[in-house]
């Protein structure tokens, strides 16, 4: 059986980061700290150097890559793994090519056993070292390109960007000037947002407010 490196587990969810912490223990994981804001990361990174980071993509708001770049400075070696609800990175406002080589994504709710998890870790540093580019893991592996499919994969990345922005608040006038178009091409834009996710017009609910309800439960977060 592989030795596992030492692990440091970091989640701002402190239910999902004790239980996921108890759980790679028990499946023989070293998980030597857990970190619940990117200052207690940061400190216990600098304390105790693990070979692996295991972190939610959404830590500390946006703060999980950022994070991890400055970890890979000091250990151009450092394992990744990164953990996220969402199936497609584009409505975090992320590119593939954005995260960091060798880097392990997994889809959580994909993830049954934990043995992937654990598998997810020992590759992180082989993949690190062969300069590989991120990886999507599901129950079979490391994954080259995102199998995860979903309906998400019919929006373009303007459609995409646009979900966004609106799910942040953003009116189809602010929008529009962002993306640089018509405020008319924006409502267009919205429109078959709604189409490709099956919301349907209703006279007595804000669509806006749908598509952000959307937003928020592709992502996997609760609604603000």
């Amino acid at each position: 059986m592989a030795i596992s490196p030492t692990v440091l587990v970091a989640s701002d969810d402190a239910f999902e980061l004790a239980t996921l912490s108890a759980a790679l223990r028990l499946q023989s994981v070293n998980v030597v700290a857990e970190a619940g804001t990117d200052e207690i990361a940061d400190n216990l990174y600098k304390f105790l150097s693990p070979q692996v980071v295991l972190i939610d993509l959404q830590f500390s708001g946006a703060e999980a890559l950022k994070l991890v770049n400055k970890f890979r400075k000091v250990n151009p070696s450092l394992g990744i793994v990164l953990m996220t609800a969402c199936p497609d990175l584009r409505l975090l406002g992320l590119l593939e090519k954005q995260i960091p080589l060798g880097a392990q994504v997994i889809l959580k709710k994909s993830i049954a056993d934990l043995t992937v998890v654990s598998h997810a870790i020992l590759r992180s540093i082989a993949a690190v070292d062969a300069k590989e580019k991120m990886s999507w893991v599901d129950s079979h592996g490391s994954l080259h390109e995102n199998s995860f499919t979903s309906i998400l994969n019919e929006f373009t990345d303007i459609q995409i960007e646009t979900f966004r922005l609106l799910a942040n608040g953003l009116s189809n006038s602010e929008i529009a000037r962002v993306r640089f178009v018509s405020e008319k091409s924006v409502e267009q834009i919205v429109a078959r947002i709604a189409q490709h996710l099956k919301v349907l017009p209703d006279r007595t609910q804000n669509l806006r407010v749908v598509l952000t309800g959307e937003y928020f439960k592709w992502i996997g977060a609760p609604r603000h």
